[in-house]
Order: C-alpha cells, then structure tokens, then sequence
C-alpha cells in the first residue's frame, strides 16, 4: 500500500478537518487516517474516526501507544482524575510529549508509504489558551527536522493548516470545505466524550463552542442539529 499523505485523526473537528483538507489535495485513495489509543479518557473518538473514514472512504489504521499510561500521568489518561485548569497553569488534561511522539510514529509510517508529508490538528490558539505546549508550529518544525534527518529526506513535510486560525476561522474552514455540517454531528471533541456541544465545561468544549457561536451568528443560514443550543449559551 502507498500513500500520499497521513492524517493523524483522533476524531474530533481539527484533525477530521486535517482529513478533509488532505483529501482534497490528494484524494482519497491516497491519504491514510491514523488514530492512536493510549489508554484515553474515552473511546468514543476512535469509533467516530471510524465512521468519518467511512464517510470519506478513505483507509483507516489504529496503533497502540498504551505505554503512555506507565510512563505519565493526565487527566486524558484513564478516568480518575477530575479535569482541572488552574488559571496561569496548564490544564492536568496535558499529555506530556504526546504529539511529538504521534508525529514521529506518523512520519515514520508515512515514510514507508512513500508518503512525503503527515498532517496534524495542532493549533497555536490551544497553547495559548490552554498551555498545550506541544501544539506549536515551532514544536513541529523540531519534530519536522528530527523526521527529515531520519529519512535523509529535506522535502518531507509535517502539515499543520489549522496552526494560525482561531475555532471560528476553523469552522470558515469547514465551511468552504463542504464538511462542516457533518463534522458537526459526528465529531467528538469534549474530553469527557459528550458529542455535539459536549459537556460545555472542559477547556476544548468551551473553546469550539465560542468560536461556532460567533461562526454561526455570521451565517444565520447555516443549520446544524444543536445551534440553538450554541447561540444560547452565555458568552
């Protein structure tokens, strides 16, 4: 099997959105969606990759990395710690080195693919907001470096569309895809595994639906199952 591109997907909106942009560009007989389990808070999200991957009809893969689960500790591992974001610290939903270790593990299968690049969700916007300090174009381009030394190979490309854009510009994004509608019904984002608005609580639901309900007033012709819902919530 050859590829074009890897997709590393989780199943949530930034990643599925990564999908549908590698899919346009190379089509979707070329591009492989990879998900990774390591012992998350739910496992929901791989079940909707699935199903996204379906809909799009491109190949799916799952690897484990449930090791991370001996070697650290988050509040995205398992289910017994209560999620907590203390002001001026970083959320305990962070997992050390997680997207550093699914980039290198994606590049490496990519490179035996004859895949030249892997596309990751990351957003600048998270490691402001919510200290995820590995979701920075320059975190990547560190990893990028360490990939192309590995492969001997200065072309080979760790693609992050979304890094720059805030949650409204990523739903503009969608939009102009096509896919936002249905990334809206399907995809999970809350930590605590809740579709569509999610919990409304934890850091990644309060940051989606800010930036869908300032989405969804610019397009008052826009419809999705639960948009009252989002225009209704308490700015």
């Amino acid at each position: 099997m050859k590829k074009k591109a890897v997709v590393v997907h989780s199943g949530g909106m930034d990643s599925s959105l990564c999908l549908a942009a590698a899919i346009k560009e190379f089509g979707k007989e070329n591009v492989l969606s990879l998900s990774f389990t390591y012992n998350q808070r739910h496992s929901q999200e791989i079940l909707q990759a699935q199903k996204i991957c379906k809909h799009f009809g491109v190949d799916h893969t799952v690897l484990e990395i449930n090791c991370l689960a001996e070697i650290t500790e988050s509040a995205l591992i398992g289910k017994n710690q209560e999620i907590q974001h203390e002001e001026g610290k970083a959320p305990n939903t962070i997992v050390i080195g997680r997207n550093g270790l699914m980039a290198r593990i994606a590049g490496i299968h990519a490179h035996h693919l004859s895949a030249k690049c892997i596309y990751l969700g990351v957003m600048e916007l998270e490691e402001a907001n919510s200290g995820y300090r590995d979701c920075s174009r320059a975190y990547m381009d560190l990893i990028q470096a360490a990939l192309r030394m590995d492969f001997a190979d200065d072309s080979f490309e760790i693609r992050t569309p979304l890094v720059q854009m805030t949650k409204r510009d990523t739903m503009e994004f969608g939009y102009k895809l096509g896919v936002l509608e249905y990334l809206l019904e399907e995809t999970i984002t809350c930590y605590e595994g809740i579709p569509k608005a999610g919990c409304r609580k934890c850091p990644s639901c309060r940051l989606r639906n800010e930036g869908l309900k300032i989405f969804s007033l610019e397009h008052p012709d826009f419809k999705f199952s639960y948009r009252n819902e989002i225009l209704n919530l308490i700015a």
